[in-house]
């Protein structure tokens, strides 16, 4: 084993000499693991990054699962009221995995002034809604409390508030429409104190948070009387699980739906970037493995007489080719090592200074969103560690046809 050893620094150090013809491919096949790697981190860390960040925006406006009266017929706006007194509010015990539920409502309506009106749908919460989701997309202001008496403090989107020219401070009205369409619409006067935007036009262009008591009074329903519960899980990952276990434990005049069901094609559209990671990933690993298998097989070419001498000596095919492997190693462990530095120097830039910017209209975010993790950075390297060292044995078995006599007088 010391004498493989041996033999493989020398290996090391003969490649490294300028005038070894072996040198320059070395190099590239070094700089194509390198640049492989790269890649492969800043794909991975960017596509699960999206994938978070939209299904965390998604579950904002949402909740992972809503449950709600069946005659709403999966309406936007909330029709028929359910009582927020359910068994399995304000924990759901009987399933594991349900975190916080929030109680809500809404109501479509048209908030208009001297120059223009939009439509709206105004989401009524109460004092005990969760707004950890929006702090985030907080740009102006501050979040409205609902924890006193009724009063008239709105959240409102950066979209509207450009549309409608609006600014943290300012009153507006807004006109709902009562239940039945001969009476007068609903009229209220709201004030702007904060103002957010989640990246996702479709909630953006619509959504305005207001008081739940708002929405009960102008639909003329009791305190307890909500539209639906939002129901946020803990795992993402179990989520189909959770779903289907929420709808068996409610009653059943409730139906429940998923964020995966009711927004089908986001999440179709996600999925399309697991299929071009696994792509990228497989054409990396292919070239920078090719690469390697190169250089191993000019090292092996250009050492063709030492091996012929060793073979004479007494050495078997294996401890030859493990000695190229070992040299192999060590340069795919370099390849890895600057990989590493460029791949994640890259991405701690653009998570902390967002250099790369993308149309929120297309991708539903201002800035390429970066996810870091140490587990699959650990097993990427791993993996192609494992599988171009995989590919270098396959490759070797040419030593094995090399015989003495002809390899001592090869030149």
């Amino acid at each position: 084993m010391n004498l493989e050893l041996f033999i493989a620094k020398r290996l090391i150090k003969g490649s490294n000499d300028k005038s070894s013809v072996s040198a320059p491919i070395i190099k590239i096949a070094i700089a194509a693991i390198a640049i492989g790697l790269t890649m492969m981190l800043i794909t991975i860390a960017t596509g699960l990054g999206l994938r978070y960040k939209i299904r965390e925006k998604v579950a904002a406006f949402n909740g992972h699962i809503q449950i709600f009266n069946y005659d709403n017929n999966n309406s936007d706006v909330s029709v028929v009221p359910i009582s927020k007194n359910q068994a399995f509010y304000p924990q759901f015990k009987d399933v594991e995995g349900v975190g916080h539920m929030n109680v809500v409502a809404t109501k479509a309506g048209i908030i208009r002034n001297e120059k223009t009106f939009e439509a709206i749908i105004a989401k009524g919460v109460d004092a005990n809604y969760h707004w950890q989701y929006f702090e985030e997309y907080l740009i102006e202001g501050r979040l409205p409390d609902y924890t006193g008496a009724l009063n008239f403090e709105v959240l409102i989107s950066e979209h509207l508030a450009n549309r409608l020219e609006l600014k943290t401070g300012d009153k507006f009205f807004s006109f709902f429409l009562k239940n039945s369409s001969s009476d007068f619409p609903n009229q209220r006067s709201f004030e702007v104190v904060g103002i957010y935007n989640s990246g996702i036009d479709e909630f953006d262009s619509s959504y305005i948070m207001v008081d739940l008591r708002h929405i009960q009074r102008m639909n003329k329903w009791e305190a307890d009387q909500i539209g639906n519960f939002e129901l946020f899980v803990k795992e993402f990952d179990q989520l189909p699980e959770i779903s289907n276990q929420v709808y068996g434990k409610i009653l059943k005049n409730l139906d429940s739906e998923s964020i995966l069901r009711k927004y089908y094609s986001i999440f179709q559209w996600l999925q399309v970037f697991d299929f071009n990671i696994a792509l990228i990933i497989s054409v990396m690993l292919l070239v920078g493995g090719i690469n390697m298998v190169t250089a191993l097989l000019v090292l092996i070419l250009e050492r063709t007489p030492m091996i012929g001498i060793l073979k004479a000596l007494g050495a078997s095919d294996w401890s030859i080719r493990k000695m190229f492997l070992i040299k192999a190693t060590y340069l795919i462990g370099i390849g890895l090592f600057w990989g590493n530095m460029i791949g994640l120097g890259l991405l701690f830039i653009q998570q902390y200074f967002g250099v790369i910017t993308l149309d929120p209209s297309q991708y539903h975010v201002a800035e390429a969103p970066v996810h870091m993790h140490w587990d699959y950075i650990l097993m990427l390297n791993i993996g192609v560690l494992l599988a171009c060292v995989l590919m270098l044995v396959v490759a070797s078995f040419i030593i094995t046809k090399i015989t003495p006599i002809r390899a001592i007088k090869f030149d």
